[in-house]
């Protein structure tokens, strides 16, 4: 095993012109790099298995979850346990970039979720 980078992780498209890249592609566990540029969201959701940190590298980044927002800078993250409905948005005039790790992996676990449902 080498090092991992953006430059040669596997990237992916996501969202509103948002780039992902795979740092670590473990079943078990999964460490992506993402960037969302301004004004950019993704589908509010929640997770049956995965819980979910979100760590910002670069910028201010809005979590919105179980209806409370929180509004993350550089050097801040914010936990989402399994099953808690939120939201990851760019609220801000700049590119957010942030650490998103999920154990188990996240992708193929996801239901989305209308605000007020809690279930």
């Amino acid at each position: 095993m080498g090092t991992v980078s953006t430059e040669n992780a596997e990237h992916y498209h996501w969202g509103q012109d948002c780039d992902g890249w795979h740092l670590l592609a473990g079943a078990d566990l999964s460490v992506i790099e993402e960037r969302m540029p301004q004004g950019a969201w993704e589908v509010r959701h929640r997770h049956e298995r995965s819980r979910q940190f979100f760590y910002v590298l670069q910028g201010e980044l809005t979590i919105e979850l179980d209806g409370a927002s929180h509004r993350l800078s550089p050097r801040q993250g914010l936990h989402v346990p399994p099953g808690r409905p939120h939201q990851v948005r760019n609220d801000s005039h700049a590119d957010v970039r942030m650490l998103v790790v999920s154990s188990p992996r996240s992708h193929g676990d996801r239901i989305e979720t209308p605000l007020g449902d809690h279930a």
